[in-house]
This record gives structure tokens, C-alpha cells and sequence, in this order.
């Protein structure tokens, strides 16, 4: 009897051990101020500015058990005032943002299924997009497989409109089908390489009707060095294959260096070079880089002028930069003035005339204050000076004022945790 009891203790203890769980529930709440007035382009003459208030709304449920793991986010983004206070119903919904479930099969490797997050390095190329209300997923599978210094993801997606029965035109303004691979070396505590390699196909229709799949591949190294005193990063990227049967023959590259003087202040500076095309280049190859899912709002000035919806297949780009930060308690302060020329030639075809390559300075200036652990405010103001060539290419008036400035508030807090 004796013996079956401990057997029986023996098992309970073996379930328990198997069936381990932990569950974490959590929320955000995410309003934004925006005062937009020449954000994004200059704004044209005679019109004026505009503001509103943003809000992002997430619930999100984490659940383990042995070797799965499931996450499931849900979110509604609105602007305030966009559906009547008598309105039941919101016009946006609730949205799925990632659900997905991964099971670890080893130590070293594991797989993930779903509609997740692919974010990479310093999400030049693939990101989350955070700073965007509605952020960015992915339909997909993703497989990785990890050591204590190697890391290896690979995976794609394929998409469609609905669950068609017969061949039906991908309409949405997506990607039909991409496939991916990103392996990451941290050599030593302080040096750390990544090589991203991204193929991407977009479903058109040619002359004939007939619905076809072309295949961009975006590929390239990304460097890290870093010490208790510097942080520093280079990338190169490539791009080539075809788009709707056009050739795309582009690149990117870039160098930042960051350089701690105190445990307080931390100044630094870089330059990025994004191919583009001259206005007046008649050829119908796709000379400039497009970062495709890029978390772009980080890079090339706040007020999203560039790569932000909008820029493709234009000049290209240069931006010479530099940033300085000071931390003291729980405030953040940074600075970060821009100087934008174009990569390309930007001439004004009409009038053969060849312009000056200088597209304006930027200033952003922003600030952080971490209230408590699960609230945080933060804020910024920003000026374009833009000159008589970023008007050719956006439009607008540079002699306007053109600003943007904006306050936001993040709680997140942890509303539910259990563990067995």
C-alpha cells in the first residue's frame, strides 16, 4: 500500500510538473494629441492646420502550458469624436491584432503560426510600426531554431481575400505571398551580425488579363557594436527582382554612432542613403529603395515627410543627423536635427532645369516622463524649413510655418496574472 501511494504521489507530481500553466492578461490604453500643420507634406497655401485626438485600445491574453504558448491581442483604434456619443456601435470594430500559437519542440527549436509580429534588428526593413495606431502583423508561419548565440527564423505567408473556389484577383493593397529568412550572430558581448534576406510577390493583372506574381527580394547585413560607452550600427540592403514587370535595381545604406559622455547625456550621429531615381531618368527600372514593412516613423525626421505612405519611387533620400539624449529620474529628453537632400537628381523636366539637391532641415524635439510603472507620458514638437526643391517634389509652401507637435499618454497595466 505504501509503495502505491508513493506511485500515486510519484504521478500527481509528474502531472503537475506536465501541466504547468501561467496566464497574463493585459491592457493598453493609448490616446494621442496631434497638431497637424504641415505634417507629412507642406501644407499648401491657404490652408491651414488641424488637430485631433487618436486612440489605440488593446486587451491582451498570454497563456503557456509545458512547451505552448498562445497570444491573442485585440484592438480598436478611433479618433475621438469619429462615432456619436449616442452610436452603440463603433465604425472601426474590434480587430484581431496577433494570435497566434507557438509550440517549442526542442530547446533549439520551435515554430509559430498565426497572425504575429515580424520585427527584426532596428525594423528598417521588417518592424511593428508601434508609433502607428494600428500597428503591424502578419498572416503567417515562422519557424526558429536558437542557441545561446545563433539565432535563425524563417518563414512566410500567403494571402487571399476570401476563401475563394475559384481564381479570384488579390485586391487588397498587400502583398500575395512573401517568404523570409533572418539569421543573427552576437559574436561577443559587444559585436553582433544579421543577415536579412525578404522575397515578396505582388499579385497584377497584365495586358492580357491574366493574373500573375512578381517577386522583389530585399536583402543585406546589419552590424552592431556596442559597449558600456558606445553604440554604433551599419547596414547595407539591397533590392532587386521585379514589381508588376518592371526590373528593380535599388539599395540602402547607413552608419549611426552613439556615444554615452555621462550616465545622463548620450550624443551621437549618423547618415542614410536611400537610392532613388532622377525626374528625368525615361528608363522603367525601379531605381529607389523602398523599406516595404519598416517601422519608418523612427527614421528620417518625426514628421514622416519620407517613406511614411508616401516618397516611393521618387528621388531617393540622404539625411545626415544628430541625436542627443539626456535621461535624469524619470524624464528622457532628446534632440535630433535633420538635413535632407535628395539622392537623385531632381530636375524640372518643362524646363530642363536641374535643382539644387538640398530638400530642407528638420528639428525634433521630444520628451518622456515615466509617471508610474505602467503610465507614461510623452510629448514632442517638430519644424520643417523646407526649401524651394521640397516644394517641386511635394507641393505646398515652404515659407509656411510648417510644425507638428504631439502628447501622448500610455497605461499599460497587468491586469490578471496566474500562475499553477
Amino acid at each position: 500500500m505504501k509503495k502505491l501511494k508513493l506511485i500515486l504521489i510519484l504521478i500527481v507530481g509528474l502531472s503537475f510538473e506536465i501541466q504547468a500553466q501561467e496566464l497574463d492578461v493585459n491592457l493598453q490604453i493609448r490616446p494621442r494629441f496631434e497638431y497637424r500643420n504641415g505634417y507629412k507634406t507642406l501644407l499648401p497655401e491657404g490652408q491651414k492646420g488641424t488637430s485631433q485626438i487618436s486612440q489605440r485600445s488593446r486587451l491582451g491574453i498570454n497563456f503557456k502550458q509545458d512547451d505552448l504558448i498562445v497570444k491573442l491581442t485585440f484592438q480598436n483604434t478611433r479618433t475621438w469624436g469619429d462615432v456619436p456619443p449616442a452610436t452603440v456601435a463603433d465604425k472601426n470594430g474590434v480587430a484581431v491584432f496577433e494570435a497566434w500559437a507557438q509550440y517549442n519542440f526542442t530547446e533549439k527549436w520551435s515554430a509559430r503560426m498565426g497572425r504575429q509580429v515580424l520585427s527584426y534588428d532596428n525594423q528598417r526593413i521588417l518592424g511593428e510600426m508601434d508609433w502607428a495606431q494600428q500597428g503591424q502583423s502578419h498572416d503567417a508561419l515562422t519557424v526558429t531554431y536558437q542557441t545561446e548565440k545563433q539565432k535563425l527564423d524563417f518563414g512566410g505567408a500567403y494571402n487571399s481575400t476570401a476563401e475563394n473556389v475559384f481564381q479570384t484577383p488579390y485586391t487588397v493593397a498587400n502583398y500575395k505571398a512573401m517568404q523570409y529568412a533572418w539569421y543573427h550572430n552576437q559574436f561577443s558581448t559587444d559585436l553582433g551580425l544579421s543577415f536579412l534576406l525578404l522575397n515578396t510577390g505582388y499579385e497584377y493583372a497584365n495586358a492580357d488579363a491574366k493574373l500573375l506574381v512578381d517577386y522583389k527580394q530585399t536583402f543585406g547585413p546589419y552590424l552592431t557594436y556596442k559597449t558600456s560607452k558606445i553604440d554604433s550600427n551599419f547596414w547595407v540592403y539591397g533590392q532587386t527582382g521585379k514589381s508588376t514587370d518592371l526590373q528593380v535595381s535599388a539599395w540602402n545604406a547607413a552608419a549611426n554612432f552613439n556615444y554615452n559622455i555621462t550616465e545622463s547625456f548620450k550624443a551621437g550621429l549618423g547618415y542614410e542613403f536611400l537610392s532613388g531615381k532622377a525626374s528625368n531618368d525615361g528608363s522603367t527600372v525601379i531605381k529607389s529603395f523602398n523599406p516595404i514593412f519598416g517601422t519608418n516613423h523612427g527614421f528620417n525626421g518625426y514628421m514622416d515627410y519620407f517613406y511614411v505612405g508616401n516618397h516611393l519611387n521618387n528621388v531617393g533620400l540622404q539625411d545626415a543627423f544628430i541625436k542627443l539624449n539626456y535621461n535624469i529620474n524619470k524624464w528622457q529628453f532628446a534632440l535630433i536635427p535633420h538635413v535632407f537632400l535628395s539622392a537623385a537628381d531632381v530636375v524640372n523636366v518643362p524646363l530642363n532645369e536641374k535643382m539644387d539637391s538640398y530638400l530642407g532641415t528638420e528639428i525634433d524635439a521630444t520628451f518622456g516622463y515615466n509617471f508610474r510603472k505602467d503610465i507614461t507620458l510623452t510629448g514632442g514638437y517638430s519644424q520643417m524649413f523646407g526649401s524651394k526643391t521640397m516644394e517641386f517634389i511635394k507641393n505646398g509652401d515652404a515659407n509656411h510655418t510648417n510644425n507638428w507637435a504631439w502628447l501622448m499618454i500610455s497605461v499599460n497595466p497587468r491586469i490578471f496574472s496566474w500562475k499553477k
